[in-house]
């Protein structure tokens, strides 16, 4: 028997994440360039965030060089696009600093993918390392505890998304609605796992 799906967040309606979006007017334009191995990874933040976000876009794939959808986001953002990647390049969006403000970036790019193929897509798209690369200052601490990572203080997409947003909007608040749900989407999957029941 085929299971019914939720047409608003495409999951199975057993698993449904609507009750865990938070809308959000977000200043800076995001955009992902998701992994094709997270399009439909049970655990991946990205569908909620995207869902919460008035300006989200997400590109699917591994090189995007020759994406003409994503040489055009460059050529309109050109001088005020940054890529959220901890590269030696990187700046840090420190609270105290305000290194870079919503002034000077009016699009973020960030890779949705595990940390050993984002570094593979950083390295095959020629058009990452030619943009200015930010970073998220030490301290802050993830909830992501549905998906196990290595490294550590590890962020989720969404929340590595919504922190830099509220600093580079200089609005905290604005997202914290959202990290809250977050972490009720947490819960919410570890509830499948203690129940046995397959959320895909």
């Amino acid at each position: 028997m085929s299971r019914a799906y939720c047409q608003n967040c495409h999951r199975p309606e057993v698993s449904c994440i609507c009750d865990f979006i938070s809308p959000v007017d977000n200043d800076v334009r995001v955009v992902v360039l998701q992994h094709p191995s997270e399009v439909n990874h049970a655990k991946g933040t990205l569908t909620l965030l995207k869902k919460s976000l008035r300006q989200c876009q997400v590109i699917v794939g591994e090189t995007f060089d020759e994406d003409p959808i994503f040489y055009d986001l460059l050529c309109e953002n050109q001088g005020r696009i940054a890529l959220l990647y901890p590269s030696e390049q990187a700046t840090s969006l420190s609270m105290q600093e305000q290194a870079l403000k919503v002034s000077d970036v009016s699009c973020l790019v960030i890779l949705d993918a595990t940390w050993k193929k984002a570094y593979r897509m950083y390295m095959l798209n020629k058009h990452l390392h030619d943009i200015p690369h930010i970073c998220l200052p030490d301290g802050i601490k993830g909830q992501y505890s549905i998906r196990s990572t290595r490294k550590a203080n590890a962020l989720s997409t969404l929340e590595a998304c919504c922190y830099s947003l509220g600093i580079l909007e200089q609005s905290s608040a604005k997202y914290q609605p959202l990290i809250e749900n977050f972490v009720k989407f947490n819960q919410f999957q570890h509830a499948f796992k203690k129940s046995g029941i397959n959320p895909t």
